[in-house]
């Protein structure tokens, strides 16, 4: 297939566009290369995927409306991937108006290249924060999520309402996934993980919210790529059971479906931690916070349609998995452990 991946310089999107080259695939990789985190690691996996031959990467904003529509003009996709979002919770609370531009307005062009240019199927990453204030557990697709508790979780929210219009009127097949905390070599730097491993290694303290008790469903980088890679090759189709009468939330008459991808195994902050300190082989400094505004208590993704409808089976157990980030990061960052 050719395949467009945006965010392809993202800790994700450059995970997914190495798989899908490796298999045969042809990936135009986009990405804006911003300054929110480090340039340089964006860079770094940038250049191991520039070493592919099949791999094009151009460098667009999503919100530049002329420029994604010369893109979908000059190549024939069979599928979008958008992993390109303004990330992050908290840094939603400082400022807003990003994450309208990237998420919502850059999601607005990437639905009418779709549309207009023949693409088979949108792929694109929702994430676990729009359940917001739900506190049923574990997550479902099939549960109510009308009540984010930050922006980005309601620029997810719009997404996923976006991405529903257009597969009704233009019969055009997209699938949300409801990314789980992914954690893995090539990590973001404003993600718990590494930033946790750089300050253990600098024998500063780590800020650990809500006193390091809430639970996070913490999913290795290869089960999530496996999971996407799955989805991708499957269309999404309309629920022939579907009713106005009792609409599900996670399905459609449309061709639009939405799907939790996760572990299924929420793990406690503080075990979590203590993974990372046994595979650094060094302990950490806590600094014990109360759970900061725009954060969920607990994240617990019930994967049972992904397992149903794609085989879906995460098999990376969280030692195994923090183990390989930490070689990673020893290695990337020349830490040496004495």
């Amino acid at each position: 297939m050719n395949v467009l991946v945006t965010g392809a310089a993202g800790f994700i999107g450059a995970a997914l566009s190495e798989a899908l080259l490796a298999r045969g695939d042809s990936v135009v990789g986009l990405d804006v290369l911003n300054d929110y985190y480090e340039v340089s690691l964006k860079e770094a996996r940038l250049a191991r995927l520039m070493e592919q031959e099949h791999f094009q990467f151009i460098k667009a904003d999503l919100a530049d409306r002329d420029a994604i529509e010369a893109i979908f003009k000059d190549n024939a996709f069979d599928t979008v991937v958008n992993l390109a979002a303004q990330a992050g919770v908290r840094y939603s609370l400082e400022n807003p108006l990003s994450y309208v531009d990237s998420n919502i307005v850059g999601f607005a062009h990437l639905l009418e290249g779709c549309r207009h240019h023949g693409v088979k199927h949108l792929v694109y990453a929702s994430s676990s924060s729009v359940y917001g204030a739900n506190r049923s557990m574990p997550y479902s697709v099939h549960d109510n999520v009308d009540h984010p508790l930050s922006l980005y979780a309601a620029s997810k929210k719009a997404n996923e309402l976006m991405a529903h219009t257009y597969s009704h009127l233009y019969e055009l097949p997209t699938t949300g996934l409801r990314f789980f905390t992914v954690y893995g070599p090539w990590s973001r730097p404003d993600m718990a993980m590494l930033k946790f491993a750089k300050k253990i290694m600098q024998g500063e303290p780590i800020d650990v919210y809500n006193y390091g008790h809430h639970q996070r469903d913490f999913t290795y980088i290869d089960d999530i790529v496996e999971g996407v890679i799955r989805v991708v090759d499957q269309p999404a189709r309309p629920n022939p059971d579907w009713t106005g009468e009792s609409p599900d939330p996670g399905t459609s008459m449309a061709p639009w479906r939405v799907y939790n991808i996760g572990s299924n195994q929420p793990i406690e902050l503080l075990k979590y931690i203590e993974a990372l300190e046994s595979a650094l082989g060094k302990q950490a400094k806590k600094n014990l916070l109360p759970l900061q505004p725009g954060d969920m208590l607990n994240t617990y993704a019930n994967v049972d349609d992904l397992v149903a409808d794609f085989g879906y089976q995460p098999a990376t157990p969280l030692k195994i998995g923090v183990q390989r980030f930490a070689d990673w990061f020893l290695d990337y960052y020349r830490y040496r452990v004495h």
